[in-house]
């Protein structure tokens, strides 16, 4: 079997779940009141979050992939990268983060609209199905329910758990389907040669 197109999915798995699992710590540490964990996540928050949107970007604008795949995987990783990136960089400039949960709010219905669309236009079957539906509706939850950030963590710092916990969920599908996807994809792409 040859591969038909360049297929950088599994990849890109694996960095929304690093997206997921920065949000998720940075949702256990404020609930935590942990200021210098948070800072730690900073840098690679910013890092991880310019490779989503790079990566999201050349997906949703050149469409590497067959048909609305491209819209499916792409715009949510390059919005999601951007305000990550966004996040990061005014966090560390002692800016109140907390507006960009209303952008990430947008984004979660979004998601939401994604996930109808597997099921109605058929974009995912099987095993694929279940596991994508897990991604984006759990995703989408999460983005929707991120203006807790409103809440200040100590007075909320139930909601903030339950967010992170929501977050960890995320990261666990996003990577289980991302190291399933490069198992697959090594036997697929091992007789390409651009």
């Amino acid at each position: 079997m040859t591969a038909e197109f360049i297929d950088s999915l599994a990849v890109m798995l694996l960095a929304l779940g690093m997206t997921t699992a920065v949000g998720s710590m940075y949702f256990l540490f404020s609930a935590l009141g942990n200021e210098k964990k948070i800072q730690s996540l900073l840098f690679p928050a910013a890092g991880i979050g310019v490779f989503d949107f790079l990566s999201g970007f050349i997906m949703s604008f050149t469409w590497p992939l067959p048909s609305s795949y491209n819209m499916l995987f792409g715009d949510p990783l390059l919005m999601a990268g951007l305000l990550l990136t966004v996040s990061a960089i005014a966090y560390y400039k002692h800016y109140d983060i907390s507006s960009v949960s209303i952008l990430l709010f947008f984004l979660g219905i979004y998601i939401i609209i994604e996930s109808v669309g597997i099921v109605n236009y058929h974009l995912e079957t099987g095993n694929d199905l279940l596991a994508a539906m897990g991604l984006y509706v759990v995703d989408g939850i999460a983005a929707l329910l991120s203006p807790v950030m409103f809440i200040d963590p100590k007075k909320g710092k139930a909601a903030y758990i339950v967010e992170a916990a929501i977050l960890a969920i995320g990261t666990l599908i996003a990577l289980f389907i991302g190291y399933t996807a490069i198992y697959g994809h090594l036997l697929d792409f091992i007789k390409y040669f651009p």
